[in-house]
Order: C-alpha cells, then sequence, then structure tokens
C-alpha cells in the first residue's frame, strides 16, 4: 500500500510539471498569435510597444477560461484514471 502511496505521489509531482510546462507553452502560442494578428492589423505600429503590449494583455485577460486552457487539465486526470484502471485490473480480476 505504500508503493501506491509513492507511486501517486510521483504521479501527481509530474503531472504537476507537465501541467505548468504545457500552461506556459499554450500561454506563449496564444501571445504570438495575438501579437501577429497585432502586426497584421496595424503595419505602421509592428513591433513592441505600448499599444501592441496593451492590446495583447486585454486579449489574454479570457484565455484562462477559453476551452484550449481548460482541456489542460486532462494532464491530470488521465493518466490518474489509467493508474487507478491498471490497479483495479491487476488487483481484483
Amino acid at each position: 500500500m505504500i508503493a501506491l502511496f509513492r507511486l501517486m505521489l510521483l504521479v501527481l509531482l509530474l503531472e504537476a510539471l507537465f501541467y505548468f510546462l504545457f500552461w506556459i507553452y499554450i500561454r506563449s502560442l496564444r501571445r504570438e498569435t495575438l501579437e501577429g494578428e497585432w502586426d497584421q492589423r496595424h503595419p505602421d505600429k509592428a513591433g513592441n510597444n505600448p499599444q501592441r503590449a496593451e492590446f495583447v494583455r486585454k486579449s489574454m485577460v479570457g484565455f484562462e477560461k477559453s476551452l484550449r486552457a481548460r482541456l489542460l487539465w486532462l494532464v491530470f486526470i488521465l493518466p490518474t484514471a489509467a493508474i487507478m484502471g491498471i490497479v483495479y485490473w491487476v488487483n481484483w480480476q
């Protein structure tokens, strides 16, 4: 039973690490898309400037509630469910 708890602790730590890395990656992709959108809309103001930074900041406000950000939680759910299913199948079948 102690081995199962150690396994779950290790899995949760790895899941948290991957969640954090995926979260950073997906946010950076969204920021790059918004910066590209700004550059297309305002070719005369391309590059780093306060208006562009404000546009990206305001556009990123609702990102945490988007489907893509919510699907990141599958990083926790799927491996945990798979391990629980395997443990059940091996021990109680």
